[in-house]
């Protein structure tokens, strides 16, 4: 129950990472958005990681090897997911190519990691897969962004794939909070020369943009990224990428609610899709788990035998 909650309130959180951008960068650069996204947020990490000892143990080689996967799947990973936003792309449809990501995993996750991908798993990523481009076929149709602006959300997609396997390849040592507390700080050093390089370093007075900034950092850095490394341990990458499917369709849904973004009979039937996709392949994680453990318990006791 506690995994199933915590893969719900995942979607919902990584889902509102595509809203922030799309409501905000029309007052403010996403840039600035960016930053004072994640400044605050690593002075507030890096006091809890302090007070509570919880980098105690941690190694120079732990710190530079978390450093490197943050700077892949935390930095580049928003700077392009913003850019993509602010160039016009719909939130949909940068969701959309986010989340083909569970397809390319699966056909890497064998020959990087030397896991299986079993057909009751490919058959869900691929319903998923279809579910996601019916979600998004009437925002691809509307949107006024130039074609350029797509290879946006693709190297959003391509940054989050490669920290994601660096972490599954590194048998990281680092608990959630100290994983945490150096990707936001990393993320945070690398923007600010990059702001004062084009101007935007100093924040907005208004109240909205402290409010915009301070929610990105709760929901979509602090709860959805701590999650994901969370869940990532919890039920591996192949389940863990599944959930991804379902981030394009709330993802849609919220846009359609929140912005006006096209919602229509063929969206719902993406949205059934994608559901369909999912939980076949959690189906298959959980039956595979249960047999490892009856293998596990029936090689225990013919040892005790």
């Amino acid at each position: 129950m506690v995994t199933v909650l915590a893969a719900a309130a995942f979607v919902v959180t990584w889902s509102s990472g595509f809203l922030v951008p799309a409501i905000a960068v029309d007052a403010v650069s996403p840039l600035t958005l960016l930053l004072w996204r994640f400044v605050p947020l690593a002075v507030v990490l890096i006091v809890i990681v302090a007070v509570t000892g919880a980098a105690r143990g941690v190694t120079r080689a732990d710190l530079g090897r978390q450093a490197l996967i943050g700077l892949f799947a935390q930095f580049g990973y928003c700077v392009s997911v913003y850019a993509s936003i602010a160039a016009g792309v719909a939130t949909g449809t940068t969701a959309l190519i986010d989340a083909v990501q569970p397809l390319i995993v699966a056909v890497l996750v064998g020959p990087l990691l030397g896991l299986r991908v079993r057909g009751a798993q490919w058959l869900g990523l691929v319903v998923g897969a279809g579910g996601v481009l019916l979600v998004v076929r009437s925002q691809l149709d509307e949107s006024e962004a130039h074609p350029v602006a797509y290879v946006w959300p693709a190297l959003a997609m391509a940054w989050l794939i490669a920290g994601t396997f660096l972490q599954r390849r590194s048998e990281p040592r680092t608990g959630t909070l100290v994983t945490l507390a150096i990707h936001v700080s990393v993320t945070a050093v690398a923007l600010v020369p990059i702001a004062a390089a084009f101007g935007v370093l100093a924040p907005p007075a208004s109240v909205s943009f402290w409010l915009a900034a301070g929610f990105a950092a709760a929901f979509p850095t602090l709860a959805a990224y701590g999650l994901y490394w969370w869940l990532l341990r919890r039920v591996g990458i192949t389940a863990l990428n599944a959930l991804l499917f379902l981030v394009a369709p709330t993802t849609a849904a919220a846009g359609a609610l929140l912005l006006g973004e096209a919602l229509t009979v063929i969206t719902v039937l993406g949205f059934v899709l994608c559901a369909a996709g999912v939980a076949a392949v959690l189906v298959s994680e959980a039956h595979a788990g249960r047999a490892q453990e009856r293998d596990v318990t029936m090689a225990a006791a013919a040892a005790g035998e």
